[in-house]
């Protein structure tokens, strides 16, 4: 930090220079800007607000290694630094949180640490290397009116924050919750390595807690049935807490089946969740799932553009093809069919399906409607998932009235008062006493998806010629002269995430060049983001890191996409 040609003095002089600037108008709080620097600190204020009712001014705080005494094998692997930037980064904020309050206009006096979620995401909020331990955050300088409270910006600045920043000192920290962090987040990464190695793509560690305590809610419900394991309990090693005991999702088709509220819904967002670690004691830290999980639904009115549906979708009235489908408006099924090949495009080992949000006519056609509908244009998923598997794309779909789906299940799970009971032998049983009779169709498409390169032009944020790109939180991007509608990326996580996205979509305008396909450019951006850090994206402390597969969804959602 102390390298970039802009340092002011030390905070005893920034001290001085806001007591100067108290009564003045709020304007004058841009003399602050660049690095103050005292014993083993250095704070920089990178952008002032332009009055006090606007976002908050962005700073950092810069803890030399000397200083902060962390020890570098607390963050010499990137899972350990991504749990333990993720402590630090919750341990300021709790400790900024309970700074005295400066009150003011507006927004004064609020220090803004950005963790919105307990999954261990890596964020731009925290990074730490050889050079030292860096926290972006923002602050809501003080203001009466629009005139500077200089005074109480000055111990707001000089004063508070460097004594939130002292709870960072790893004799500060409680190194026993930090080291839990740690090593927490170590091995979820590690088990993801495993689950291909032992031919699974989902694993729920006995006595996980996975039901939330609302529907709005990331908290645990109290009171929950610990989740059990059936007879598909697998053994894995971890590195840090010995072997972990718990129900193994093998690859393949997977049905997950049971009566109304036992739990299938629950099991299945604890598994789509569990691309990412979370937080010790959120009951779902043990939950792991394939790294590129992707999970599918169908969403009437969005955007597809120039998707090869003739996998499942083909031979339209008045001969329309469905070769390059293009739609402002697509409807359940053919937005489904969408989803599922635009995952494969982005790069998938496991799609993720509930039949409450897919659409019926895409998942299976019963023997009756075979019989009664002659001209069919779609070829279901039951047609072509055994498939899909034998190609490496595993399936894991719930449901509550698809019996059909026991005749192409390799394991099917039963969830009964909230306990799953491994039941592929009796389902098969079942499934013989019981024929459908229905007839296996499919289309004479080979089953893989088209890759696509989208025009530059596709990415432009500006809004009558100047760049606008916000969120709201993890569901809506304004970007540009379009709102992007994300309530169907079921797995962001954390506003920050949808935030990165809006960046890393600008970034596309310069990285696209009509020949790089959209799984090049998700993946290049996101591994841009992760070789320079967030800030290379956008120099805003609020970003999350969000897999390509996210970056992929919101790419095809753009109703400006167009391609060359």
């Amino acid at each position: 930090m102390t390298a970039e040609g802009d340092d002011r003095g030390t905070l005893e002089d920034l001290a001085a220079v806001l007591r100067g600037l108290d009564g003045a108008g709020y304007g004058a709080y841009k003399r602050i800007r660049g690095g103050w620097a005292a014993d083993g600190l250095t704070l920089r204020v990178d952008h002032v607000q332009g009055d006090p009712y606007a976002t908050p001014s962005r700073l950092r705080l810069h803890l030399p290694p000397g200083t902060h005494g962390i020890p570098a094998d607390a963050w010499t692997t990137r899972p350990r630094r991504i749990g333990l930037c993720d402590f630090v980064l919750r341990t300021f904020r709790s400790a900024c949180d309970a700074l005295p309050h400066v009150g003011g206009s507006g927004k004064s006096g609020l220090v803004l640490v950005s963790v919105e979620s307990p999954l261990v995401v890596e964020r731009a909020g925290c990074a730490i290397d050889g050079d030292g331990l860096t926290l972006r955050f923002r602050v809501g300088l003080p203001a009466m009116g629009r005139r500077c409270l200089g005074r109480s910006a000055a111990t707001l600045l000089t004063e508070h924050l460097p004594a939130a920043a002292r709870c960072l000192h790893w004799d500060g920290l409680n190194e026993e919750t930090a080291w839990r962090w740690i090593r927490t987040t170590e091995d979820h990464a590690h088990l993801q390595g495993l689950l291909g190695e032992r031919d699974l793509v989902g694993f729920v560690r006995d006595g996980s807690i996975l039901p939330r305590a609302t529907g709005v809610s990331h908290a645990p419900l109290e009171d929950a049935i610990p989740f059990p394991s059936s007879d598909l309990r697998v053994s894995l090693p971890t590195l840090h807490h010995g072997d972990v005991e718990g129900l193994g999702v093998p690859r393949g088709v997977t049905v997950v089946t049971g009566g109304g509220f036992h739990g299938k819904t629950t099991l299945l967002e604890a598994l789509q969740e569990g691309v990412f670690p979370h937080v010790p004691g959120d009951g779902r830290e043990w939950v792991v799932t394939a790294a590129d999980a992707v999970k599918v639904r169908s969403e009437d009115g969005r955007a597809v553009t120039g998707v090869d549906l003739r996998p499942f979708i083909h031979g339209l009235p008045l001969g329309r093809d469905t070769e390059a489908f293009t739609s402002p408006d697509a409807s359940g099924s053919t937005s489904l069919a969408a989803d599922i090949l635009e995952a494969l495009e982005a790069g998938t080992s496991l799609l993720l399906m509930d039949e409450d949000t897919c659409a019926t006519n895409l998942m299976v056609r019963d023997v009756r409607m075979q019989e009664l509908v002659e001209k069919e244009t779609i070829t279901p998923l039951i047609d072509r998932v055994e498939k899909l598997a034998a190609a490496g794309v595993s399936a894991l779909v719930v449901t509550g009235g698809g019996g059909d789906y026991l005749d192409v299940a390799d394991t099917v799970i039963l969830m009964e008062d909230y306990q799953p009971r491994e039941v592929t032998r009796r389902a098969r049983e079942v499934a013989a006493a019981h024929p459908t009779r229905r007839r296996t169709g499919a289309s004479a498409h080979p089953l893989r998806h088209t890759d696509r390169a989208p025009d530059p032009a596709s990415f432009d944020p500006r809004r009558r010629g100047r760049v606008r790109i916000r969120t709201r939180g993890s569901d809506a991007i304004s970007f540009g002269e379009e709102d992007l509608d994300l309530s169907g990326v079921e797995q962001l996580v954390d506003h920050g995430q949808a935030r990165a996205i809006g960046a890393m979509l600008w970034e596309l305008e310069r990285m696209a060049d009509g020949r790089r396909t959209v799984r090049e450019l998700v993946h290049a951006v996101v591994d841009r983001a992760i070789e320079e850090g967030l800030p290379a994206i956008e120099d805003s402390p609020e970003l999350a890191l969000p897999r390509p597969q996210e970056v992929a969804k919101a790419l095809n959602r753009l109703r400006s996409l167009t391609l060359r």
